[in-house]
């Protein structure tokens, strides 16, 4: 019988990193923790089970086991030969190299069949004043883009955008972005590893190097003409209940979420049409599911499988809940129940094709 799955983190130490994890209660190991990957079938960082009969039972294995069962009769069956999210925490307490994600095309040939990156960012925190690289200034061009990389003068063609707690990026494959210094975030992306670093800041490693770059393959995949794209999601609420909400915010082929605020006790349904993961961005509760339950906090994440039905999810908290959509099926048709029409849909929610 499956039931809601935790994991045990993969740490990631990379020179920006720093130890603002903890004070999302996470049990860090020595040094720079730039990344806890919290549910991942990547090869770079597979995760185990960390909860209940599967602990110990890495993620891949519980997929081939259950297949279906787990993902969702809806899914395509290339789903459950490679599992289509990953779920990532990042503490970026110093600033990240500027970089660019292929889409699936380029980066399955020229990747050794590997995915491309779609992904989304929810700032859990952010120091005053705190900023981000999103996308190229108007009227750069791959010439004169290239042209800064030579000079030494790229930074003047990227776009700085300030951010604050609760905000939502969207940053589709070929948007050039990077987080800067003291935020901290919730990452919901393709499962894929595939970056192609532009530019670092000259910046030296702890063996003394400077760390590599891709500056062809990123050439090959930077869109330059994104830039009227909005940095950021409003998204679209919907009251649950009196004391609780949720607001959809990303919404694209490879994933949709939904940003829940709970004050209370809700119900949810896993119809056996997909999994749905969940990362505890705040606060604390439990998931009741059949005469059992499950505690979570913030800087959890849980997975919950396709078939175990009916849940309840009660206590005081916010979390993302991701999932892969079912391209058959309306997902927004709940926002038009409530009078969102489609020129509302559309302005809100990032990603839509």
């Amino acid at each position: 019988m499956l039931y809601p799955l935790k994991f045990r983190p993969v740490y990631k130490s990379y020179l920006w990193g720093g130890r603002n994890l903890e004070r999302l209660g996470k049990a860090l190991p020595e040094g720079n923790v730039a990344e806890s990957w919290e549910i991942s079938c990547h090869p770079d960082g597979i995760t185990a089970v960390s909860n209940g009969e599967f602990e110990g039972v890495p993620l891949p294995d519980i997929i081939k086991k259950y297949g279906k069962q787990l993902l969702g009769k809806s899914l395509p069956v290339r789903h459950t030969e490679k599992f289509p999210l990953m779920v990532k925490l990042i503490d970026a307490n110093s600033k990240l190299s500027v970089q660019v994600h292929p889409e699936d095309d380029y980066a399955i040939t020229n990747e050794n069949g590997e995915l491309g990156k779609n992904e989304m960012l929810y700032i859990i925190s952010a120091k005053p004043g705190a900023k981000l690289i999103y996308d190229v200034v108007e009227g750069t061009t791959v010439e004169s883009f290239s042209q800064a990389l030579k000079d030494s003068t790229v930074e003047k063609c990227l776009k700085w955008v300030e951010v604050s707690q609760g905000d939502i990026i969207n940053i589709p494959a070929g948007v050039i972005h990077a987080l800067g210094e003291g935020i901290v975030v919730a990452e919901i992306e393709q499962n894929s590893n595939a970056t192609y670093r532009v530019y670092d800041y000259d910046r030296i490693d702890g063996d003394g190097n400077r760390r590599p770059l891709h500056i062809e393959k990123a050439l090959k995949v930077i869109n330059f003409n994104s830039v009227s794209r909005k940095e950021k999601s409003s998204g679209l609420r919907v009251d649950i209940n009196s004391r609780s909400y949720k607001t959809y915010t990303v919404a694209n082929r490879h994933f949709s979420v939904e940003l829940y605020s709970i004050d209370g006790k809700i119900d949810e349904v896993a119809d056996g049409s997909r999994f749905y993961i969940y990362v505890f961005t705040e606060g604390e509760g439990e998931i009741i599911f059949g005469r059992n339950s499950l505690k979570v906090k913030s800087g959890e994440s849980v997975l919950i499988p396709s078939n175990i039905g009916s849940y309840s999810m009660c206590g005081k908290f916010k979390a993302l809940k991701s999932y892969v959509p079912c391209l058959e099926q309306n997902i927004f048709a709940p926002l038009v129940s409530y009078g969102y029409n489609k020129e509302d849909i559309y302005s809100s929610i990032s990603g839509l094709l």
